[in-house]
């Protein structure tokens, strides 16, 4: 993976599927970050996970001294600490815009992946698909006027929008036909076709986009 470097004082427990890791690698190689990248098995996790984070949960952030242990807190940090690019607005209305679609994000749509991969109800699964596909089409406008998520340029944002918008073939979530999948397409190949994006991907993500 591009955002894997030599061993360096940033540590980053990852698991090879996860969405909310796949954002934080996204923010690790738009921004270029020397980290080392620990692949994390869930059924066996490491020790020095354990002691680092008392959920025992990737993503995982350690940075010297300092363990990060949630997804948004972990993205908000890099930016900060490595400013360039600028993931985030520099106007504090547009800076609590954009959290603000962040938290709807994983409010509304991260919980329905895991509802479409793990649920064994047919019929909820179905339902989960039909309100994330709906919801995800319900932003296409947005799209043909703007490169980004309310934005012309690539935030936090869209490196949340990026990971599940990435596993919808996995989803079984054919976004089909018409104006708002076209716009939403479009938004798609921008983000997929961002080198950082290509350098985020582990292996078994790009095995998502085969199936």
């Amino acid at each position: 993976m591009g955002v894997v470097a030599k061993r360096s004082s940033m540590t980053f427990f990852s698991n090879a599927t996860c969405q909310f890791c796949h954002r934080v690698r996204i923010v690790l190689a738009e921004k270029g970050v020397t980290v080392e990248i620990v692949d994390v098995d869930l059924n066996d996790r490491p020790q020095e996970l354990l002691e680092l984070n008392p959920y025992g949960t990737v993503p995982t952030l350690l940075d010297r001294d300092l363990a990060l242990y949630e997804s948004k807190v972990m993205m908000e940090y890099l930016d900060e600490r490595f400013p360039h690019p600028p993931l985030l607005p520099v106007y504090p209305v547009a800076r609590a815009e954009s959290r603000q679609l962040m938290y709807r994000i994983e409010r509304d749509w991260a919980p329905l992946i895991s509802v479409i991969q793990t649920h064994e109800d047919p019929k909820v699964i179905e339902l989960a698909r039909k309100r994330l596909r709906e919801g995800l089409l319900s932003t296409a406008p947005v799209f043909g006027e703007l490169d980004y998520f309310m934005s012309e340029e690539l935030t936090l944002v869209d490196c949340c929008m990026a990971p599940i918008l990435w596993r919808l073939p996995l989803l079984g979530i054919d976004l089909g036909e018409g104006k708002s999948a076209e716009l939403l397409q479009g938004y798609m190949t921008r983000l997929f076709e961002r080198e950082s994006f290509q350098n985020s991907l582990t292996d078994l993500e790009k095995e998502m986009r085969d199936l």
